[in-house]
């Protein structure tokens, strides 16, 4: 039995589902699609082959009104506040996914 697998992950990012289902999706061109969705497809791969990871967690505590909270596992003191309707491209940048 193998004792570690290979991943292609630059980056992991905790986002929380709790949030998520309570704004009702919030991004996308229709504003439906849920922040993890939008920001695994800027991953450029499924799972283990993504330039980076998106994990989708549980309740985090913070809930806040209209947005969502992201975690970048490299910076675990900083949690970030995403607010319904910002574009995946920002929030990409915020976390530092994108040159």
């Amino acid at each position: 039995m193998k004792l570690s697998v290979r991943s292609n992950w630059s980056a992991t990012i905790l986002v929380c589902g709790k949030c998520s289902k309570k704004i009702g999706g919030g991004f996308g061109e229709k504003g439906r699609t849920p922040l993890a969705k939008l920001l695994r497809k800027l991953g450029g791969g499924k799972k283990r082959k993504a330039d980076f990871g998106v994990v989708e967690t549980r309740c985090l505590g913070v809930c806040p009104k209209g947005a969502v909270t992201v975690i970048d596992a490299a910076h675990p003191g900083k949690w970030m506040l995403v607010e319904e309707g910002t574009s995946a491209d920002e929030v990409a940048e915020r976390l530092g996914l994108r040159g």
